[in-house]
C-alpha cells in the first residue's frame, strides 16, 4: 500500500464497503490486522459450540475427537483459511466448500444447530477484539464479517440467516439460553478441546495451559461442561497479559504479509499450503459402527408423475 503508518490497513478498511467488499475487509482484518486474536477467537467460539448437547453428542458419536482431535482442529482452521485467504467463490475457496460440505452432509445435524455455529463465526471475534485487540474493531469490520458469513452460509445450504447484523446477534443469544446446559457429551468433548490446546506446549507447562483457557472460560461454559473455574488470580494474569500484549501490538509496525494460509508448521500438513490442495483435509466417512440415527436420511426421490401416455 502507498501510505504507511499503524493504521495504513484500517483507511483501506474505511475505503471500502462493508456489503459490497465484505470478503476484502474480512481478508484484511484476519489475515493482516488481528491473526493472533482471530484464531484465539475462533477457537474459544469451538468450544462454546461444545456446549449445546446435540452438537458435542454428535461429535463424541463419530469419535473424531478422541482419535483425531488435532486433524480435526487442522481441518477446520485451514478450511476457513482457505475461504478467507482466496474468497469462497474462488477454485480453492470452492475447494474448502465442497469438503465442508460433505463432512456436514453424512450427518443429521439441525439447521438451528448450523446456524448457531454459524453465528459463533461472526461475533465471539468480535467480543474478543471489543477485550483484548490491539485497536477496536470498525464498523465496517463487524458488518464484513457477518455478511461474509452469511455468504458462507448460503454455500453451505443453511437457511433462515438473518439478514439484519444485530437479529442475528439476537438469535445467537437466545440460542445459548435455550440450548446451554450440561451434558456429558459437552463435558467429554470439552475435555479432549482443553487436552489438545495442552497438547502444544512442553510436558511440564500443559496443565498451565488448560487452566489459562479456563481463565477465559466464562460461567455459563464452565456450567455446561462442568469445568472448575480457574483460581482468579490467573484470571487476573491472563487478562493483564492479553491487554498487554495488545499494547505491545499497538505499536509495531503493520504486517505487510497474510498469515491465513501460511502454516509451514501445521502439525498434521507440515509445509501447508505448499503440496497441499484444499480437497486434500477433512474427515473421513462416517465410522462404520456408528448409530445410524447419526446419519442424514438421504433425500426421498421425486413422486412419480403420471404414465406417460405413448402406444398402447
Amino acid at each position: 500500500m502507498a501510505d504507511g503508518g499503524r493504521h495504513r490497513w484500517l483507511r483501506r478498511i474505511e475505503e471500502l464497503d462493508p456489503v459490497r467488499d465484505h470478503h476484502e475487509i474480512y481478508r484484511i482484518s484476519i489475515g493482516f490486522e488481528f491473526p493472533f486474536d482471530y484464531q484465539r477467537a475462533l477457537e474459544l467460539a469451538l468450544l462454546r459450540t461444545y456446549c449445546v448437547p446435540s452438537i458435542s453428542a454428535l461429535l463424541d458419536a463419530t469419535g473424531e475427537f478422541r482419535l483425531r482431535a488435532q486433524q480435526r482442529y487442522d481441518d477446520t482452521a485451514l478450511l476457513m483459511a482457505e475461504m478467507a485467504e482466496h474468497g469462497y467463490d474462488s477454485p480453492r475457496g470452492r475447494q474448502a466448500l465442497r469438503v465442508i460440505n460433505r463432512a456436514h452432509q453424512r450427518y443429521a445435524i439441525s439447521n438451528d444447530d448450523m446456524r448457531y455455529v454459524l453465528s459463533t463465526f461472526v461475533y465471539e471475534p468480535i467480543d474478543w477484539l471489543d477485550r483484548f485487540g490491539w485497536r477496536r474493531p470498525h464498523e465496517h469490520e463487524r458488518l464484513a464479517a457477518f455478511h461474509y458469513y452469511r455468504a458462507v452460509g448460503a454455500r453451505m445450504g443453511v437457511r433462515d440467516v438473518p439478514d439484519d447484523f444485530d437479529a442475528f446477534w439476537d438469535f445467537k443469544r437466545e440460542y445459548e439460553r435455550t440450548t446451554f446446559r450440561y451434558a456429558p457429551t459437552n463435558q467429554r468433548i470439552g475435555v479432549y478441546t482443553l487436552d489438545l490446546f495442552g497438547s502444544w506446549y512442553p510436558a511440564p507447562l500443559r496443565r498451565a495451559a488448560r487452566l489459562g483457557v479456563l481463565a477465559l472460560l466464562p460461567a455459563e461454559l464452565r456450567d455446561a461442561f462442568a469445568f472448575p473455574a480457574a483460581p482468579r488470580w490467573l484470571s487476573v494474569a491472563v487478562t493483564g497479559g492479553l491487554r498487554t500484549r495488545a499494547a505491545v501490538v499497538r505499536l509495531l509496525p503493520p504486517r505487510t504479509t497474510s498469515r491465513l494460509t501460511q502454516a509451514p508448521r501445521n502439525r498434521t500438513y507440515p509445509g501447508y499450503p505448499h503440496g497441499y490442495q484444499p480437497a486434500d483435509l477433512g474427515s473421513p466417512p462416517p465410522p462404520p459402527d456408528l448409530d445410524p440415527t447419526w446419519l442424514a436420511r438421504p433425500e426421498p426421490p421425486p413422486a412419480a408423475g403420471p404414465e406417460p401416455l405413448g402406444d398402447r
